[in-house]
């Protein structure tokens, strides 16, 4: 079966779609927030990302109380904590030092998803992409534990960055929102793909091994069809440019 996907589909403006949000411990962007928070059918921030959530929503807090906080509460401020529980903001307590607070945090959600019957397009994360390089690599190991925890597809959103884990199969990308920046990649992270074909690139592979020390396909870019394909046999991460302003 081929995966179909637009990975920019959740930042556009006109489109009807129906996300969960989840917030890290990273700076958020104003304006992107709003546009989420929005289209957000449940709304939750991993131990610190409501340090942030606080920050940028300063004078109009009631109007962004996110569903639930979770994490081993080590990075959350205490008046922030104190503020939202006093809101009635549920907070969820996950002392697993063995997970991140973003792998808790998706645990849950897809609980509460499947607890409610939300039908929803996209799991969509905002931060976990800089700082420290540990934990982007955590942000990225947390998609790899994520094929166990939920059927939908998560991305991962900062800056002008985006993550997305291509299981493995057929992938049908679309790629022609107009919110797309000018660059592209597929990363061979936990293990080789030993085979891996592309169209709609402009340097495409055909069954090529993707391996760290051998070929990563870094700064690549479209050819203007407007659809990516990729076929890969072990799991892949593709990440794609935001155009700036978006």
């Amino acid at each position: 079966m081929e995966h179909v996907f637009t990975p920019l589909q959740c930042l556009l403006p006109t489109e009807n779609v129906k996300v969960c949000l989840l917030i890290l411990n990273q700076p958020l962007d104003r304006g992107r927030l709003h546009h989420l928070w929005s289209r957000a059918v449940l709304r939750a921030c991993a131990d610190g990302g409501a340090n942030h959530l606080y920050h940028v929503t300063e004078g109009s807090h009631e109007r962004f109380l996110p569903d639930y906080i979770s994490g081993d509460f080590d990075s959350i401020r205490p008046e922030v904590k104190e503020y939202y529980k006093g809101k009635g903001c549920e907070i969820i307590m996950a002392p697993d030092q063995d997970s991140t607070d973003f792998t808790k945090c998706l645990q849950i959600l897809q609980q509460k998803i499947e607890e409610k019957g939300m039908q929803i397009d996209t799991i969509v994360t905002l931060g976990g992409l800089g700082g420290r390089f540990d934990q982007i690599m955590a942000s990225v190991e947390t998609l790899f534990h994520a094929t166990k925890i939920t059927p939908f597809p998560i991305v991962v959103i900062q800056e002008q960055s985006l993550i997305y884990l291509l299981r493995p199969g057929k992938h049908k990308l679309h790629v022609n929102t107009g919110l797309e920046g000018k660059w592209c990649g597929l990363i061979p992270v936990g293990s080789a793909c030993n085979d891996v074909t592309t169209t709609g690139l402009k340097w495409n592979l055909k069954g090529s091994v993707l391996e760290f020390g051998t070929l990563v396909s870094t700064s690549n870019a479209y050819d203007r069809s407007g659809i990516v394909t990729v076929e890969t046999d072990k799991p892949l991460l593709w990440t794609m440019g935001i155009k700036e302003g978006v």
